[in-house]
């Protein structure tokens, strides 16, 4: 089957019609190498997709976002990640130039990079469905995924069986790196008891010691992650609970939860909700008046929450991003990314895209260390804590757990005469470093498998 044509259940998807839409594959080549041609020193017994993946003139990566839903805003943004960084690591750049590693181009280990993309619909049945097409036809050799942290766990439990990395790029439930960690899972993005970690103490400078504070809680591991972090992390505080409502992901009306929200007493409300949940309840609220009974804090902004709510609304609500575009004046790297993206796309990348662009910098310079595809020693290079430098400045994996190390943004909506740009919604209270967020790892639950293990 030809990889410029891969079936999707009953769709066809294309190179032509994705590449009409702004999406796509990714270029096949090859490129003639400037230095001698590579020579590996040992001989590597199959494991997944190894050697059969990797025995031709390129490799396959598979994208598996959300394209429709509620999360189908950040899904967009990762696939034209995917595409623009499967480009520049084919033909070089800016950022790839400045990673010693990946300076070259080429591809990687000299083998230019295919892709394909599926959509995961926000959930995982038909995510690992089409995981497990790309495995089997394509002879995909890594995986980078997610939105939804249900679809990255079972994406991380298909890796495992199916002996192919994934790279989580937007996953935040602990659960993922915590008690479903899985050898070949690896997750950037910080992840609940970090982001949590980040803004309790700026936003209890803000806000004061005591309050009662209300939840509004995507009722999957996502959600209910973020709300335990939430609480432990405030609770140093003295904060304590008024309500705390679980709502099912794509619910359209949040009436019944506002309307106790609303009643509860409490100084302060997060919502929880994330993509367009985190839109539509947010107008809800707005209707019922709780910003005007209580301060409203969005833990994790969604990445497009600025141009869907506009600075009307998120005029000095706080929150938390695991990248935001604007650090692009504290990271070299991140302007060049920036500008490419909005160069190719015509608008500035969020943090969905910055996770995946950054996941697959960090699996090719593993490779590049590694000299091989063989997963075990791509394996090893990821766990060896090795820094590289990102457009989110120098982050790494934690050996122990697979959890990405990297900073994390503390934001404020800006107002309407503070904004420079149709995009410039968020200003930076502080940017505090991932080593110091961390879950000492004997809580995190991750019990590590062995490599082989099924």
């Amino acid at each position: 089957m030809s990889t410029n044509a891969i079936r999707m259940g009953a769709a066809l998807t294309t190179r032509r019609s994705l590449l009409k839409a702004g999406l796509g594959f990714g270029a096949v080549g090859l490129l003639t190498p400037i230095a001698a041609p590579r020579v590996w020193a040992k001989t590597y017994p199959s494991m997944g997709t190894y050697p059969e993946g990797v025995q031709g003139k390129s490799v396959f990566a598979a994208g598996l976002f959300p394209l429709t839903g509620p999360y189908a805003a950040m899904g967009h943004d990762e696939q034209r990640s995917l595409e623009l960084v499967v480009e520049h690591l084919n033909n070089g750049s800016k950022v790839t130039e400045a990673i010693p590693s990946l300076r070259k181009g080429g591809g990687v280990l000299g083998k230019k990079i295919e892709f394909g993309i599926a959509d995961t619909q926000t959930q995982p049945d038909p995510a690992v469905q089409a995981a497990t097409r790309f495995i089997s036809e394509n002879k995909a050799v890594v995986m980078t995924s997610a939105v939804s942290s249900a679809v990255a766990v079972a994406l991380d439990e298909l890796a495992q069986r199916k002996k192919v990395i994934n790279m989580a790029a937007t996953t935040a439930s602990n659960a993922t790196t915590g008690k479903n960690c899985e050898r070949f899972g690896f997750r950037l993005m910080a992840d609940n008891y970090m982001l949590s970690h980040a803004l309790a103490p700026v936003l209890t400078k803000q806000l004061g010691r005591n309050l009662k504070a209300a939840y509004l809680v995507p009722d999957y591991t996502f959600g209910t992650s973020l709300y335990k972090s939430l609480t432990a992390a405030f609770g140093k505080y003295g904060w304590t609970v008024a309500s705390e409502q679980l709502a099912p992901l794509g619910t359209t009306d949040f009436t019944s939860y506002l309307l106790d929200i609303a009643n509860s007493g409490a100084d302060v409300m997060f919502n929880e909700t994330a993509g367009a949940d985190s839109v539509t309840s947010t107008k809800q609220a707005i209707q019922f008046g709780i910003m005007k009974k209580m301060k409203y804090v969005i833990p994790l902004f969604s990445g497009f929450a600025g141009k869907d709510l506009g600075p009307d609304v998120l005029e000095g609500l706080y929150g938390t991003e695991p990248w935001w575009w604007g650090e692009q004046d504290q990271y070299p790297l991140a302007k060049y990314f920036v500008a490419d993206f909005e160069k190719k796309f015509n608008y500035k990348p969020r943090f969905p895209a910055a996770n995946v662009y950054n996941s697959m910098i960090l699996w090719a310079d593993a490779v590049e260390r590694a000299g091989t595809f063989y997963p075990p020693e791509v394996i090893k290079a990821l766990e060896s804590e090795q820094k590289v430098d990102t457009v989110a400045g120098k982050v790494w994996f934690r050996a122990a757990d697979h959890q990405g190390v990297s900073p994390v943004p503390v934001l404020q909506g800006k107002s309407k005469s503070e904004m420079n740009g149709s995009e410039d919604f968020f200003k930076t209270v502080e940017v505090v470093p991932g080593e110091q967020l961390m879950q000492p790892i004997d809580e995190t639950g991750c019990h590590m498998p062995a490599i082989e293990a099924a």
